[in-house]
């Protein structure tokens, strides 16, 4: 009943490879079992091979867009790795409003919305204690995850979402408590109202999204192939204005990907320029 045989997995790796340039790689059959299995009563059918054949063709879009949700949602955390939100404060912010009070991020990939409300957090902070005046950080979230994204759009997290990198001030400060007891908390309108979440595929084109003082694509690069990196990077590029910025995760470099960025080595940290 939920077997997954080699064929089936191959097909189904190419399958997702080409809608939206995941590499699931070799032996990775448990990682699907575990995303795809909770589907089957959902979807009332009763084999795996059955519900992976079916979500492959247009027959059946709900069903499609259910698995491809499941198997693009990663985990993530508010503040990850603290120190990508501390230049914003410390280096980038400063350079930008020497030139400009409006700021627009772009946090691709989002998933439930962590990172682009980490974002948020941190520009209001900022703004506190800088005393700035008139700046405006816009902030768009994208992901393919059209569950993801309504999560996002919500804004309100459980007691173990909130518990993963969040200090308690901080939620005192930017979510208030739901009143149904359930002790989910939701982030208050002045960080909200700083974002905008839509449907994106990373292998589009960006020309739509516009132009970005900064881009976040952390822990997103690691699950394409090098041809398909090398685009989204390329891309990337072409949707900084000059001098953007581009923040990786802490695992993830540009060598031999794309040429378009210089590397600024920070304490601690590497984030990349976007060339002039």
């Amino acid at each position: 009943m939920r077997a997954l045989s080699d064929d089936i997995y191959k097909q189904f790796s190419d399958f997702l490879e080409v809608q939206c340039g995941i590499v699931l790689g070799t032996n990775k059959q448990y990682l699907v079992k575990s995303r795809l299995i909770p589907l089957m009563a959902q979807f009332s059918i009763l084999k795996l091979s059955d519900l992976i054949q079916q979500s492959m063709s247009y027959k059946n879009r709900e069903l499609r867009t259910a698995v491809i949700d499941a198997m693009t949602t990663n985990e993530t955390l508010w503040f990850r790795d603290r120190y990508p939100f501390e230049l914003l404060s410390n280096k980038i912010y400063p350079e930008v409003l020497a030139k400009k009070k409006n700021i627009k991020i772009w946090s691709a990939a989002s998933s439930s919305g962590q990172e682009a409300y980490s974002i948020a957090m941190t520009s209001v902070e900022y703004q506190k204690q800088k005393s700035v005046l008139g700046m405006n950080v816009q902030i768009v979230g994208t992901d393919i995850s059209n569950t993801m994204l309504d999560q996002c759009k919500a804004g309100v997290y459980d007691t173990l979402a909130l518990s993963r990198g969040l200090s308690e001030d901080r939620k005192r400060l930017f979510f208030d408590r739901l009143s149904d007891g359930s002790g989910k908390m939701q982030i208050k309108p002045e960080v909200k109202k700083m974002t905008n979440f839509r449907n994106y595929n990373l292998l589009d084109s960006y020309a739509g999204l516009g132009k970005f003082d900064i881009i976040f694509c952390r822990n997103v690069l690691i699950y394409f192939s090098s041809d398909v990196k090398s685009k989204i990077l390329n891309q990337f590029a072409g949707a900084l204005n000059p001098g953007g910025y581009l923040i990786l995760g802490a695992s993830e470099s540009l060598t031999g990907l794309t040429d378009k960025f210089d590397m600024v080595r920070c304490n601690p940290g590497i984030i990349y320029q976007l060339k002039k």
